[in-house]
């Protein structure tokens, strides 16, 4: 009776776990893409887009490895344009 228990409460938890997980990464996405868009807008719009879309991309690459790459692309670009612009 007490292992059935014990099981019982192990699986609650692995299933608490996960759903946790999952409302983590749904929060992760909707709060990066949201980011991610605004500052897309503000390409177009008065803002600091060049600002706020990696940051929206460092949201969402907490998540998926996508975002990552882009954000270290832009990183390198960033960086390679730097350095000509202080030449």
């Amino acid at each position: 009776m007490i292992c059935g228990r014990i099981l019982s409460a192990k699986s609650r938890e692995n299933g608490n776990t996960i759903l946790m997980r999952w409302v983590r990464r749904i929060a992760v996405m909707v709060v990066g893409f949201a980011v991610l868009a605004i500052g897309i807008a503000m390409i177009v719009l008065p803002g600091p887009a060049i600002i706020v879309i990696p940051a929206g991309l460092g949201i969402l690459g907490l998540e998926f490895a996508w975002a990552r790459r882009w954000l270290r692309r832009i990183k390198e670009q960033g960086a390679s344009i730097l350095k000509k612009v202080r030449r």
